[in-house]
Formats: C-alpha cells, sequence, structure tokens
C-alpha cells in the first residue's frame, strides 16, 4: 500500500502538495508546546489587540493573548480528537460491519437497518441533538461525532465483505480448514483497510469542519481551551474593527479541509475507490 501510494504521488503532484501541508499542520500540533511564543491561554489586558511584532508575529486578541500560539494549540485540539474520532468510528465500524457482512441473514439485517436508520438524519442535525441531549463539552462532543460516523464506516465495510467473502481465496482458506477468525484477520481484513483509509482522508476534512462547527455554536471546546472554531466565535465580535481574529483560524480550517478532501480525492481517483453506502 505504501509503495502504491509513492507512484501514485508520482503521477498525480497534488498528492505531494496536500501531504506536505498535512504533514506540517500535524508536525506544528505535536511540537507545539515547544515552537509557541507564548502561553496561549495567558490573559494580560494591557497587550490587548496589539497588531503584529517580533514578539507577537500575529498580534494578540481582545484578552491579550497570543494569536499564533492560540493556532498552534488549536491545531492539536482540531487534528488531534478528529483522529480520535476516525479511529474510533473506523475501530467499530470495521467490527460490526465484518460481522454483518460475514455472518448475514438477521444479524446483518438488524444492524444495517439500524445503521440506514442514523443515515437517514444529516450528520450536523443528529450531533446536535445528540450534544442537546449529554450537555456541551469536549468529550460529549466526540461521542457525539463518534456515534453518528461509525455507521458510515459499518455500511462500507459490510458491502466489501459481502462482495469478497464468496471470492476464490476466500472459498480456498475454508476448504483449506482455516477458522472464520482467521479467514477474517489475515484474508477480509487487510483487503479492506486500504480503500476504506482512503476515504478516511475525506472523513477527516468533515470531523474538522463539525469539531469547528460545534465549538463556533458553543457545545463543543468550552473556554478559555483554544480550537480554532471557538477562536472564530470569540473574534466575531470584533468582524470590524480586528477581523484578523477570525481570518486566521478560518484560513487554518480551509488549508486543512480542502488538503485532505483533494489529497482524499486524488488518492480515490487513483486508486478506484468508491463508497459503497
Amino acid at each position: 500500500m505504501i509503495s502504491s501510494i509513492r507512484i501514485a504521488a508520482k503521477k498525480q503532484p497534488a498528492i505531494i502538495l496536500c501531504s506536505v501541508i498535512l504533514l506540517a499542520f500535524f508536525l506544528a500540533a505535536i511540537l507545539a508546546p515547544w515552537i509557541s511564543p507564548h502561553d496561549p491561554i495567558q490573559v494580560n489586558l494591557a497587550l490587548k489587540l496589539i497588531p503584529p511584532s517580533l514578539d507577537y508575529p500575529l498580534g494578540t486578541d481582545h484578552l491579550g493573548r497570543c494569536n499564533l500560539s492560540r493556532l498552534l494549540y488549536g491545531s492539536r485540539v482540531s487534528l488531534g480528537f478528529a483522529s480520535l474520532i476516525f479511529i474510533a468510528s473506523l475501530g467499530f465500524g470495521l467490527l460490526v460491519g465484518t460481522v454483518a457482512g460475514y455472518r448475514g441473514g438477521l444479524v446483518d439485517s438488524i444492524l444495517m437497518r439500524f445503521c440506514e436508520g442514523v443515515m437517514a438524519f444529516p450528520n450536523l442535525v443528529l450531533v446536535l441533538g445528540i450534544v442537546g441531549l449529554l450537555g456541551p463539552g469536549l468529550w460529549q462532543m466526540v461521542l457525539a461525532l463518534m456515534m453518528v460516523q461509525w455507521v458510515y464506516y459499518a455500511r462500507m465495510i459490510r458491502n466489501m465483505i459481502v462482495g469478497m467473502k464468496q471470492q476464490n481465496f476466500i472459498l480456498a482458506a475454508r476448504i483449506s480448514g482455516s477458522t472464520t477468525g482467521k479467514i477474517i484477520r489475515r484474508h477480509m481484513i487487510p483487503n479492506v483497510l486500504p480503500p476504506i483509509l482512503v476515504m478516511g482522508t475525506l472523513e477527516m476534512g468533515w470531523a474538522i469542519m463539525d469539531i469547528s462547527a460545534l465549538s463556533f455554536l458553543g457545545l463543543g471546546i468550552q473556554p478559555p481551551t483554544p480550537e480554532w472554531g471557538a477562536m472564530i466565535h470569540e473574534g466575531k465580535g470584533f468582524i470590524r474593527s480586528q477581523p484578523e481574529l477570525m481570518l486566521y483560524p478560518g484560513l487554518m480550517i480551509l488549508f486543512v479541509v480542502i488538503s485532505f478532501n483533494v489529497l482524499g480525492e486524488s488518492l480515490s481517483e487513483r486508486f478506484n475507490v468508491k463508497k459503497h453506502y
């Protein structure tokens, strides 16, 4: 899979460009405690809304906090929790989709009807409803997004497993005496994961958008924790006098989401990966 991606990158420069951009964002998130010039939550009203300078490269916000430091720490929240949502949703979706696709019958019908029921609602509307029941907060938001996202992976994996279990190499493994667990572990999951991971690059962009949207509405990350959506919410009161307070985090969201989407689309076209909803 890695060698195939390298070959694809040579043929499609967009893959290289987006990969470099995303790698830079992830490195910035990881190294934020060491490269941030100031404490991102330290309030200093004497320095509020100062313009960019050597000490504060992007200036300060309405509470005198360093904008650059808050952007760097905000990337840890946005990218880190989007990755957590992706991994957890994929793991649970892989379990449910594999069981449904391999077992079939009543188990398959019950699980897939439940997934279809969840998919009948718009994602953000359903997430807002769950967060409304659980209450605003970081982990409530993460849990709500996981509860909505896993059904898409389960549906895709189930459809791939159904199409795969009658293929010759699976039938040969059964005839040779391989157990169900061994067939799933050694033959099915390795063939299911690569296309799912490619599609996951698209879902990462949506996860970041959802995190930012919920934080902007006050239902996700709570102050003073820096997060891009929450920073846009805090800066909207200064849109006329200090528009950069909304512009900086907005550009971060834009660059990351576009990079994930272009990377996902490029990889999907290169490997002919299609959604199996």
